[in-house]
């Protein structure tokens, strides 16, 4: 594969791409390379020891960011009465019932988050073929169906972080901006960190965590060294 420029300078200013660096050590060599014009997201990725073909070892959940996402989340709630209400002085973005839920029929796609409460997925459910590919189906174990709306417009607007693993049992989870502070975003990384581990099925057996790789939109890899992940977990 042909690199650019850039991407071979960053990779030179890396150095060994095999060597593993603890958490912040990782941050700190991501946040000193070669940058571009724009605020770069950072993400996380994890390969796991499960088999994502098993039902029972589905790795999938959602976790808030202590110091939030870097964006402005666009929040829709599917409700009615004082959950509606809940949801529009916890500040949703847009709420409505059978009406909102036909303009998403319609086309409505002005949202990142939609959360829906259990009473309402009889009239969500049917719109998964368009919700699904973009991942924006409400799942209760993403916290996204609830009868706490009023929470969790609130979470999701400080910023939170909605993980799954995928067929080749990876994780990729954006933890922040790389014009975080370097400890901001190890906080974050802390919160990702636990909940894949609290998330980790019971039916898996051997090494969980196999590798974790930290990096940003324009950059290559740095990888994190596990043994010193898993024992501070």
């Amino acid at each position: 594969m042909r690199r650019s420029k850039l991407y071979r300078q960053q990779a030179e200013a890396l150095g060994d791409s095999q060597v593993r660096y603890s958490v912040l050590d990782a941050i700190n060599k991501l946040k000193a390379l070669p940058g571009v014009k724009f605020d770069q997201t950072v993400e996380v990725s994890y390969k796991l020891g499960i088999d994502p073909r098993k039902s029972d070892q589905t790795v999938r959940g959602a976790v808030p960011l202590p110091r939030g996402t870097g964006k402005s989340v666009r929040v829709a709630v599917v409700a009615e009465g004082a959950a509606a209400s809940e949801a529009k002085e916890a500040g949703a973005d847009v709420v409505g019932f059978e009406d909102l839920v036909q303009k998403i029929k319609d086309g409505f796609a002005d949202f990142d988050i939609l959360i829906a409460t259990p009473d309402s997925m009889r009239l969500v459910r049917p719109l998964g073929r368009q919700l699904g590919p973009r991942g924006l189906m409400p799942n209760p174990k993403t916290g996204t169906v609830t009868d706490q709306v009023g929470n969790a417009v609130r979470e999701a607007k400080a910023g939170r972080a909605e993980f799954r693993a995928d067929r080749g049992a990876c994780v990729h989870v954006p933890f922040g901006k790389l014009s975080f502070e370097a400890e901001a975003l190890k906080e974050n990384f802390d919160a990702v960190a636990e909940a894949i581990t609290k998330a980790r099925p019971t039916s898996a057996k051997g090494t969980y965590i196999v590798s974790c790789t930290i990096s940003a939109t324009m950059t290559p890899g740095v990888k994190i060294n596990v043994k010193e992940l898993v024992k501070t977990k």
